[in-house]
């Protein structure tokens, strides 16, 4: 890893066409991709940190960090594996000193969502807390003020409205009318994880999870699913984390047959 300089006004608005156009020549200059930022501000790096540091299975605060890595792949010959690409936080149940414990599951996902959107430099935005999302939600006009400190649940698409106000991050939302349907999105998955590259939200019943990876075997058709469990409520421990599969390769009957599904599926934004 090396650290290349670009000096900015800093006072230029970041979208403007003279800041694009200066990032755009130094992208073509060094052979770098037309479509991902590595110029923003959101992309500056803290030269304090080592590279051992950088390469950290555990964030400073003791959250853990890609927790998939190190995992074996499912045993599936012909399969094919595809990734979230880029790093993450792995956010769960009674994390930061609060109990959500039974209800919190969809917003840990969503937090997961907005740390890879922050370590990929997509949004400058703190990880909301629980509180922070429920007020958002409300100020766009989604949700009642009574909302507000409740334990009231959220779904695929409140995700979705949560990335979009908060971090300009669009999303698709694929629907299962039940669990078992997604054993035939496993090619779907695929091309998100290989064109986008971004971590998924599923929820359905009254669980909901984070989609890291999928297997698909283009043969036979057959997927594996690598989730992220939200409800895991322990230590930061990653030998437990996957010795316990909290992450870890499923299959399709970790999702209830007789429970509807959406996924929020968020579009990597095409920018410099």
């Amino acid at each position: 890893m090396f650290h290349v300089t670009l000096l900015m006004d800093a006072l230029a608005p970041e979208d403007g066409p003279e800041a694009v156009s200066r990032r755009r020549s130094q992208h073509e200059s060094l052979l770098l991709p037309l479509d991902r930022p590595i110029f923003r501000r959101a992309c500056c790096s803290d030269i304090s940190l080592s590279a051992a540091r950088l390469d950290s299975f555990v964030e400073s605060n003791g959250r853990l960090i890609q927790p998939h890595r190190g995992l074996a792949d499912p045993d599936i010959p012909s399969g094919k594996v595809y990734l979230t690409q880029g790093r993450y936080s792995y956010y769960h149940y009674m994390q930061d000193k609060f109990n959500d414990s039974g209800w919190g599951c969809a917003y840990r996902s969503l937090q997961t969502i907005i740390s890879w959107c922050r370590y990929n430099h997509y949004t400058n935005a703190e990880i909301p807390s629980l509180r922070q999302v429920q007020t958002l939600l409300v100020e766009i006009g989604d949700k009642t003020p009574t909302f507000i400190g409740s334990k009231e649940w959220i779904g695929a698409n409140e995700v979705c409205y949560v990335l979009e106000s908060l971090c300009g991050i669009s999303s698709r939302i694929m629907h299962l009318s039940s669990g078992a349907d997604i054993e035939s999105k496993g090619r779907e998955l695929a091309v998100h994880f290989e064109k986008e590259g971004t971590p998924v939200m599923i929820g359905g019943g009254v669980l909901a999870y984070t989609i890291v990876g999928v297997m698909f075997d283009e043969a036979t058709g057959s997927s594996r699913f690598l989730i992220l469990d939200p409800h895991y409520t322990g230590a930061e421990d990653l030998k437990l984390v996957q010795k316990k599969g909290w992450i870890g390769w499923k299959t399709a009957d970790i999702f209830l047959k007789t429970a509807f599904y959406n996924l929020c599926m968020p579009i990597r934004p095409k920018i410099l």
